[in-house]
């Protein structure tokens, strides 16, 4: 009897135990993560940002429970090399081949998504992962990578277009579904015993949209907001209001996620990062420094370790994720090349609001080539310095043409060149003959076909131009980037000093274009897509 007493008491202090705080914080569950990142869409559109014609009550829920940043700026205005410094905290410049638009990826840049992977995660992706990127097609590409860096998608659902379950708002949009892929990855490939993590990335909102979608919904061509460096016509809106509905399609499959997470009992124990690899694919945004190419939303949610409803002014960039990522889930880079961001976790983890961390002034960012859009494959080499307040851009190359040649050499007709600016004879441009850094869209053809008109031409020549060797922009009361303040002698110092912290930067991480040894290296990565010819190009030769 009292060996039966002892037992009775025995369990019974073990459960008094086990319930006590101490012994939750011993069975700790590691977090899971749920990285979600749309397809080239500016900080400016979200209804959390205060956006009038996109709503986003997914984003806003992450945003408004957790940390949102107001100043994180993209790996660069283009996809390709943003997800580059996404995945291996380092910037573009640093991963040759691998930071490029639609070159290989190479065994050595590893990705953290492997860390995760030795560290007990389970891994897996929709949609978009770090593209575009060649990988590996046989046993010839012995260097390059064999499966995208962002993970592995285990399945493929999609829907069926002419079904009842297909409520997709546009022709364009992707089949995938990605929430029925997420739901599948969860069920079938982890365990509820693995921490696991799942990139969610959306074709969203790329070009191109189905034009006039938004008709389709309650949306009207006045609410829509025109930024400043578009001009302000029904077509141009309607554009705008295409790629809305393309933003909320890809919030409707995160709020899935989240509810399904909800109902699992997942949800307070995932690290859930929302953002977006660049800015809005409309001309002067997107492969373009200015802040509407770099500047993304970014929040992040994770209430058992970071304080809710906070607001963060602090600048960021993309090579902050992969070590922020390590950090939390205390996760070894033995195995990465070095990591050039810095870890947010004390940021997330402070119960501060606005400028956090003072150490935080400058981020950067910058570009190579996008499109094959020049002469023998150039691009438009870009570095860019920001701050809170400031941006400035170098343009290495300013005798090129920043959205691509005027002027195609005809792929039928090799002797000849098609029409200046990729108008035809009946003044209807094509977009695919000129300017080809800039994705077709009716916003395009329609400030091309539109540039004599006088209240059109500034905007077409902010937009196609070439610019000078270096620009500077006062966010506070310029944030579409309309008013450049290099020679401006009340604008000297910040000028220096924004050029000194960028140099240094730049020297620092071993850009080729500042230290060498060969500054043209980028020009000569080969390209794994589509071709396009062009004249060599004429000295001097300017639109105006």
């Amino acid at each position: 009897m009292k060996n039966l007493l002892r037992i009775i008491t025995f369990i019974a202090v073990i459960s008094i135990w086990s319930c006590s705080p101490r012994a939750e914080e011993t069975t700790q569950r590691t977090p899971n993560i749920l990285f979600v990142i749309s397809d080239d869409q500016s900080y400016y559109h979200t209804s959390f940002a205060g956006s009038g014609f996109v709503n986003t009550p997914a984003f806003d829920r992450v945003a408004r429970e957790g940390v949102y940043f107001t100043n994180c700026i993209a790996g660069s205005p283009g996809c390709a090399p943003s997800r580059s410094s996404i995945i291996t905290g380092r910037h573009h410049w640093q991963n040759e081949q691998s930071g490029q638009h639609a070159a290989p990826w190479l065994k050595k840049h590893v990705p953290f998504v492997d860390m995760l992977d030795q560290n007990g995660y389970v891994t897996g992706r929709t949609g978009k992962g770090v593209s575009p990127f060649r990988y590996a097609r046989d046993e010839k590409d012995s260097l390059w990578r064999e499966t995208d860096a962002a993970g592995i998608a285990h399945s493929n659902i999609r829907y069926e277009t002419g079904t009842e379950e297909d409520k997709r708002p546009a022709a364009q949009i992707n089949s995938l579904n990605y929430f029925e892929n997420f739901k599948y990855f969860m069920e079938n490939v982890r365990t509820d015993e693995d921490p696991f993590f799942f990139w969610y990335g959306a074709t969203e909102p790329h070009r191109a949209f189905e034009q006039d979608s938004w008709k389709r919904t309650d949306k009207k061509l006045s609410d829509a907001e025109v930024p400043g460096f578009l001009p302000d016509h029904p077509i141009v809106r309607g554009d705008l209001l295409d790629y809305a509905v393309e933003i909320e399609w890809f919030d409707q499959h995160l709020q899935y996620m989240l509810t399904y997470l909800e109902e699992k009992g997942e949800l307070d124990n995932t690290i859930v990062i929302v953002t977006s690899d660049n800015g809005m694919a409309f001309p002067r945004a997107k492969a373009n420094g200015y802040d509407y190419g770099i500047h993304v939303p970014l929040a992040i949610r994770y209430p058992k370790a970071f304080p809710g409803d906070r607001i963060v002014n602090d600048p960021v960039n993309f090579i902050d994720l992969a070590p922020t990522i390590l950090d939390l889930t205390e996760t070894s880079d033995e195995g990465m090349l070095p990591i050039t961001g810095k870890s947010l976790r004390h940021i997330l983890e402070s119960d501060e609001h606005g400028d956090i961390d003072p150490s935080r002034k400058y981020v950067y960012s910058g570009r190579e080539r996008h499109s094959s859009s020049r002469y023998q494959n150039w691009g438009y080499p870009q570095r860019v310095i920001r701050s809170q307040d400031h941006l400035l851009i170098w343009n290495i190359k300013p005798d090129r043409w920043p959205a691509g040649a005027p002027q195609r050499i005809d792929p039928d007709n090799p002797n000849e060149l098609l029409p200046l600016f990729g108008v035809d004879k009946n003044g209807e441009h094509h977009s695919e003959w000129a300017f080809t850094d800039v994705d077709a869209a009716p916003t395009k053809s329609f400030l091309v076909e539109n540039r004599n008109d006088e209240d059109v031409r500034p905007y077409f020549e902010a937009a196609f131009e070439k610019n000078p060797e270096v620009l500077l922009y006062d966010l506070t009361s310029d944030p579409e980037c309309m008013n450049n303040l290099a020679e401006d002698p009340e604008y000297a110092e910040i000028k220096e000093e924004m050029r000194q912290a960028l140099l240094t930067e730049l020297k620092e991480t071993g850009d080729p274009r500042v230290v060498g040894p060969d500054t043209e290296v980028f020009d000569s990565y080969l390209r794994y897509s589509p071709m396009r010819e062009f004249p060599k190009p004429i000295e001097g030769s300017t639109l105006k």
